[in-house]
């Protein structure tokens, strides 16, 4: 399928093709200014002989204002500067033969480009895959990396969504860095934001005004999936990264703020079906993931293969949510939602999400997810910490700041054998304490406003913390959040010892027998005893049984045989976990 957007190479020069339906005239600027010739639907389209990849253009639009093209390919003067021709078909795969892995064998790890080392490229990242692998680590993910306005940021607020941060590097580094994770048996998986624009360098409203509707998202106006060309500009963005980038995944940024229209297949329905049909023309394994506070089951399918219509798993921030309330003793904003954290813990283990259309205050007082024990485990993504849960506290600091090492060691040895798909934050596998604060680069009023929303929304850290508070504008605040690669501690080299033992445990162990496998039950004592089961694929039970409690306690679980940390019928050390299978 030949994408509707963006400028491609052809064999005699290159085409370009602009959706402007707000514009009277627009004009393609290389060396000279071309009329583009408007077709019907608001389609704006030039054929140049002799243009090669490589070659820089912009978009005039009504004699007013030059744009960068919204499905530019790359920007190597930032967001505002002119669009670069690319040869995506140019590029000479190493990893030819890769189909990706089947999602039973994700492990996930979560990263930032720009912090995950200190050159914060694409290329310094190639030298870490080994050490990746060799954790037992499976896959890489990467924070958004659509071009966001200025040089530093989350990623969350592109609006060039095709185009590849230049920050990090050229398209041509991003895909060396996915080709060398392939030729390691790492999948990929990319962050994309579906949900909105960022607030600078976002020009669609001016010539597109239907792209938007008057409702708006917490971070701008809502994205009109109603409109098809709208729709297929996210679709055929998602087959972009898929197809001309090859990673082996996509997570979809708080889906419940993409317009679902009643009556008609929804954007998120489209966009799985392409991706299915795109995974049985290649042979190759494509996952998709969600990020939705709704918790909506409904969407979720970890058996479809390949995707048809629905999604491969969810972020499971339910899961986190009771961790964090256990391990910290915090209550404040969605953590109140969570005042029996054991007992929560259990029924995330026993059937997935924790709210399954229960009233939820924080969500309003109102219902919050839908019934989600009848779903493979492997549907949820579990973690203890990722980029918002440690970001979007005032000193984004990470659990090692708040929790002790035996009770940080108690909850990963529950989540990285637990038969759910398990999520690690950089650096999180050797106990990293490198703080992850909230970090962007705007400029003027746009700037002052980020920065007085936050002492807003954190008033009470500024009047604690003052100056400790680090300013998301200035360049340190990034610069603090690098992760040092050379300075672990005896402490740190031992976690990393266990979280390699406990991902070795799960290859063999559990991996094997996740395809279908389906909940069973769980259990929390008042004394702090947490039991649970689950049905295997290869019918055997996998049992747990652990002690998240500050003091010792004896457990009568006995049955099958030990897989880690020993007997169950023993007595139980304060926060240790044992895992058996069979019987």
């Amino acid at each position: 399928m030949r994408p509707s957007f963006g400028a491609k190479p052809t064999k005699d020069g290159v085409s370009f093709r602009l959706w402007a339906p707000g514009a009277r005239r627009v004009d393609l600027l290389l060396d000279r200014r071309h009329a583009m010739q408007r077709r019907q639907g608001g389609w704006y389209v030039a054929e140049i002989a002799g243009l090669t990849a490589g070659s820089k253009y912009k978009f005039r639009i009504d004699d007013d204002i030059d744009v960068p093209d919204p499905a530019s390919a790359f920007q190597p003067d930032d967001v505002f500067g002119p669009s670069e021709v690319i040869d995506h078909d140019a590029f000479v795969w190493r990893a030819r033969d890769w189909r990706g892995r089947p999602w039973e064998e994700t492990v996930l790890i979560e990263t930032h480009v720009g912090t995950f080392t200190s050159e914060g490229t694409y290329r310094a990242m190639i030298d870490k895959l080994d050490h990746l692998a060799a954790t037992g680590i499976t896959a890489l993910e990467l924070m958004p990396l659509a071009d966001f306005a200025g040089r530093r940021g989350w990623g969350y607020d592109g609006v060039l969504w095709y185009a590849p941060d230049s920050a990090y590097g050229r398209p041509e580094d991003l895909k060396t860095l996915i080709d060398e994770a392939h030729l390691r048996g790492l999948m990929v998986f990319l962050d994309v934001v579906y949900n909105h624009f960022g607030p600078e360098g976002n020009y669609l409203g001016r010539y597109a005004p239907t792209f938007f509707t008057d409702a708006h998202t917490p971070w701008g106006s809502a994205i009109d999936y109603r409109v098809p060309q709208v729709r297929a500009f996210a679709v055929e963005n998602a087959l972009c990264w898929l197809g001309d980038y090859r990673v082996d995944g996509l997570r979809l940024d708080a889906a419940n703020h993409i317009m679902a229209i009643s009556g008609e297949q929804s954007m998120l329905q489209d966009l799985s079906v392409a991706a299915g049909e795109f995974a049985k023309a290649t042979g190759r394994h494509i996952h998709l993931v969600l990020e939705n506070g709704d918790n909506r089951a409904s969407l979720l399918d970890a058996a479809q293969e390949p995707p048809n219509g629905k999604y491969r798993g969810q972020w499971n921030d339910d899961y986190h949510h009771v961790w964090h309330v256990m391990l910290t003793g915090e209550h404040s904003g969605y953590y109140g939602d969570y005042q029996t954290p054991r007992m929560d813990l259990a029924r995330a283990l026993a059937s997935g999400f924790v709210y399954q259309g229960e009233i939820s205050e924080f969500w309003g007082k109102k219902p919050r997810g839908e019934p989600s024990g009848q779903l493979p485990p492997a549907t949820f993504v579990n973690f203890l910490q990722n980029h918002d849960q440690i970001g979007n506290r005032p000193l984004g600091e990470r659990l090692e700041s708040l929790a002790s090492p035996k009770q940080i060691e108690a909850a990963l040895a529950v989540t990285l054998l637990a038969p759910m798909v398990p999520m690690l934050f950089q650096g999180e596998e050797w106990g990293s304490t490198v703080p992850f604060p909230f970090f962007c680069d705007f400029q003027g009023g746009l700037a002052d406003a980020v920065r007085n929303g936050r002492k807003r929304e954190y008033a009470w850290a500024y009047e604690k913390y003052g100056d400790e508070v680090p300013d998301p504008l200035d360049p340190a605040t990034l610069e603090s959040a690098v992760l040092d690669w050379t300075g672990r501690t005896p402490q740190q080299d031992a976690r990393l010892a266990l979280v390699r033992e406990l991902l070795g445990v799960r290859r063999k162990q559990i991996v094997p027998r996740l395809k279908g496998a389906s909940f069973g039950d769980a259990e929390a004592a008042d004394n702090g005893l947490l039991t649970a089961h689950w049905r295997m694929g290869d019918g055997t039970t996998l049992r747990l049984v652990a002690n998240l409690s500050d003091h010792e306690i004896t457990s009568s679980v006995s049955a099958g045989t030990p897989i880690w940390a020993g007997g169950a019928g023993e007595r139980l050390a304060p926060w240790s976990v044992a895992w058996r299978l069979g019987g």
